[in-house]
């Protein structure tokens, strides 16, 4: 996994590579083996808007059905119309404004529910993260955003598409991280810098986290942090000759545990309790056998 960063210095290649505007952009996009990058505007508005304009124009077609059924019932011939296939497409046959409201209503009832399915599918796409979002940013803008000499890459309308930053969606979520490890991605994602991505065009603040490196190293890094705290309480447990104490003791290491699985992962309630048990089961066997004194 690879993850997008505003890196000082971080390599890439020269804005040459494409032509400055939506080549360049769509190269930046892709650049990402993850497609993390790939981020673009939901138009939430323009889309609640124009449901609003198909429901209408549906509600004004049923209407216009209402009033041939009304129309029907004036009729006692017509009222088979109402309650059989076959007369009602004989009549439709004879009344060509009929049959064709019924196509509309057909076709526009289809579009409605396309966009319907659509949509639904649209709102479950998440924004983008934003530690993808900064430098996409960035790069948009040739710099930061709110810099008096930084430009949109695109021209007109374009210009505005990323200024509303709820209004965005990402095809590709990243992996949501836990606690520790979006840490050490926002604070010390440099030291886990990749090589430049082949055929990216970019600004030089803008890099890639290796996510492989990240990884290995927290697993490394949680590993030796949960050994150091069972050794570090069994040897204090271990000096200390008071029972008061050493239950005193024993709370504390087990609420410095919890704290610490809270704190971070992204562990659910019950793994943090059945965790925690586990860890106060050990230090109270330790304390009530032979070698806790």
């Amino acid at each position: 996994m690879s993850t997008p960063m505003n890196i000082p210095g971080a390599s890439s290649l020269s804005q040459c590579d494409y032509t400055d505007g939506y080549p360049s952009l769509a190269a930046f996009m892709a650049s990402d083996r993850d497609r993390t990058t790939l981020i673009f505007k939901r138009f939430n508005r323009l889309s609640a808007r124009n449901m609003l304009f198909l429901g209408s124009e549906l509600a004004e077609l049923q209407a216009r059905l209402d009033a041939y059924d009304e129309r029907d019932r004036q009729d006692t011939e017509s009222l088979q119309c109402a309650r059989n296939w076959e007369e009602f497409k004989k009549r439709a046959e004879r009344q060509p404004e009929r049959k064709q409201l019924i196509k509309q209503i057909r076709d526009t009832m289809r579009e409605y529910k396309e966009i319907m399915a659509y949509e639904t599918i649209l709102t479950s796409l998440p924004s983008p993260d934003r530690n993808t979002l900064k430098p996409f940013l960035h790069y948009f803008f040739h710099g930061n955003p709110e810099d008096r000499n930084s430009f949109p890459i695109l021209g007109g309308a374009s210009s505005r598409l990323y200024n509303d930053t709820e209004d965005l969606l990402v095809l590709r979520n990243p992996d949501q991280g836990d606690r520790l490890s979006n840490f050490v991605q926002n604070n010390f994602g440099y030291l886990f810098q990749e090589k430049k991505q082949p055929g990216v065009s970019g600004v030089p603040e803008v890099g890639y986290a290796s996510g492989d490196q990240m990884y290995t190293f927290i697993t490394y890094l949680s590993t030796i942090f949960a050994s150091l705290l069972l050794i570090v309480s069994i040897v204090i447990l271990y000096k200390v000759q008071s029972p008061d104490l050493k239950l005193g003791l024993i709370s504390l290491f087990t609420v410095i545990f919890a704290s610490s699985i809270g704190i971070l992962t992204n562990a659910k309630r019950v793994e943090m309790f059945g965790a925690t048990a586990a860890y106060a089961a050990v230090l109270v066997v330790f304390v009530s056998g032979d070698l806790g004194g």
